[in-house]
């Protein structure tokens, strides 16, 4: 029965959060589609059973023997993305070991936006044609710390902190992709005041690519670094029955409402939580962005502070189980597939091609959907900006000034 294996999936949704050597039972994972601190953790390999095993429960009920593990598993693995995003030290800016100017690190922020009764945090920066910049998930406005004071030299640069991260509030809402879309949208219309140029990295290149699609008057162009985002799988079309429909049918079971998901979301949210405390750690969190960046030479003091420091955040904790639980987990019907039938502007696809969870092939589909975008490789990984930032910001003003 379902409940059973609730019970007995705790021990290993707790378990998942450590790291495991290579010749453990673990495997190494990280979270594709999240942000550009995907989070290494060792979790056990965990397969789905058919959608079909079903176990009679009451008359003509019938409960789907679900991988449950997996919601726990994920979130924690998660949460060490998110986790990622935080601490309680400011490093100042200036120099940095690439001789690069940095922005320097404001614990209280630079500037601060109400959208929809929230404070959303942002930094503007230079003189000239407005360009804006968002971050993926688990990082903010300060992993262009490298991009925005030479950007500035001839543009206005905007970044801006996506609402439950960074500097921004923990609002508690109900997140999902079409908040961050909405949230970009407005902020170029009341904040930037006319069409931009707008970059991102993993779920922030989804962002602004869902913010053209909704919104193509507010855009002059777009830049997808390591873009996140799901295309549509030959197999599946939208509007088919997914596994997950099943489930949906099976909602108002009462022994559902009242035993399994009760227990499903408390084992569910105390993983998340654990894992959230755990990755909190600056050692956890500097081993995670060594894993992510194949030259390291960024990774430091600033990095990890910066990452660290929304944890003590009044409701980070409820806000991250919150975004695990409603983003993570919910797959969305905003297809890249679909999304680039929308937009006519110009698209650079600035990738890091030594990115092992979006790869040189993800960036080849997005160029098959949509013939025009112009393509700048890299030998980096997942977060080029703050990795390469003189190849990007090169990459950046070329494309900048040509639309």
């Amino acid at each position: 029965m379902e409940l059973q294996a609730a019970i007995r999936a705790v021990p290993s949704c707790w378990a998942s959060s450590a790291l495991a050597s290579k010749s453990s039972s673990f495997v190494t994972v990280g979270v594709r589609g999240l942000g550009p601190l995907p989070a290494l953790v060792a979790v056990r390999r965990h397969r789905s059973v058919s959608r079909k095993t079903w176990t009679p429960l009451v008359g003509e009920l019938r409960v789907q023997r679900r991988a449950f593990v997996r919601d726990g598993v994920l979130a924690g693995a998660g949460l060490l993305v998110c986790a990622a995003a935080m601490a309680e030290t400011a490093v100042q800016g200036g120099s940095s070991k690439t001789g690069l100017e940095q922005l320097p690190y404001k614990k209280d922020g630079y500037n601060f936006w109400t959208w929809r009764g929230h404070k959303v945090h942002y930094v503007v920066k230079g003189q000239g044609p407005p360009m804006v910049l968002i971050h993926g998930f688990g990082a903010s406005a300060f992993h262009w710390r490298y991009n925005i004071p030479e950007l500035a030299k001839t543009h206005t640069v905007y970044a801006m902190d996506l609402l439950g991260f960074g500097l921004s509030e923990k609002a508690l809402i109900e997140y999902n992709a079409d908040v961050w879309r909405d949230q970009v949208a407005d902020f170029v219309r009341e904040v930037v005041g006319k069409p931009a140029v707008l970059a991102g990295n993993s779920v922030g290149g989804y962002t602004i690519l869902n913010a053209a699609a909704a919104n193509p008057d507010l855009v002059s162009g777009l830049v997808l670094l390591n873009a996140s985002g799901q295309f549509e799988s030959s197999d599946q079309k939208l509007g088919e029955e997914t596994p997950e429909k099943d489930v949906v049918e099976m909602e108002e079971s009462l022994l559902k409402r009242i035993f399994i998901t009760p227990i499903k979301d408390t084992v569910q949210k105390y993983s998340i939580l654990f894992a959230f405390w755990q990755a909190k750690q600056p050692a956890r969190i500097e081993s995670v962005l060594r894993n992510v960046y194949k030259d390291q030479t960024n990774v430091d003091d600033y990095l990890v502070n910066s990452i660290v420091q929304p944890t003590s955040d009044p409701n980070a904790g409820e806000v991250y189980y919150r975004l695990m639980t409603q983003v993570l987990f919910k797959r969305s019907n905003q297809t890249i597939n679909k999304l680039v039938t929308q937009i006519s502007c110009p698209v650079l696809l600035l990738w890091g091609d030594l990115d092992p969870w979006m790869g040189p092939s993800k960036c080849d589909q997005f160029k098959k959907l949509y013939p025009k975008a112009t393509i700048v490789r890299l030998q980096a990984g997942h977060c080029p900006h703050d990795e390469v930032p003189e190849q990007v910001n090169k990459a950046l003003l070329d494309f900048a000034n040509s639309v």
